[in-house]
């Protein structure tokens, strides 16, 4: 699975953005998804993840309430709407796939198998 993360931008705070992963690969739809941040220095950081049906979804409690993935199986395709944007949420947001596995946690990092490249959320006071 390769995974192309876009949508990454600079926003005043109170903004919005909303965050696009597209997944190459026939089986995304059988593939947990999940986005983290990552700030210089620091490690990189649970968002938003959601199971293969859609029918499932987590958030950090930094952004519970701000911000809301979902999944087009479609098109092979997560997103991450981003609302009242804080100058907090500046980072580099990564996409990532979890294959499934009735233990595997999903709001750990190592527990994703495949990652995106990243995109920049710049978000100005």
């Amino acid at each position: 699975v390769q995974l192309q993360a876009s949508g990454g931008g600079l926003v005043q705070a109170g903004g919005s953005l909303r965050l696009s992963c597209a997944a190459s690969g026939r089986t995304f739809s059988s593939y947990a998804m999940g986005w983290f941040r990552q700030t210089p220095g620091k490690e990189r950081e649970f968002v938003a993840a959601i199971r293969w049906s859609g029918s499932f979804t987590y958030y950090s409690v930094s952004v519970k309430g701000r911000f809301t993935i979902s999944r087009d199986n479609a098109k092979n395709t997560v997103y991450l709407q981003m609302n009242s944007l804080k100058p907090e949420d500046t980072a580099v947001y990564y996409c990532a796939a979890q294959a499934y596995g009735s233990s595997r946690d999903i709001l750990r990092s190592s527990e994703y198998d495949y990652w995106g490249q990243g995109t920049q959320v710049t978000v100005s006071s």
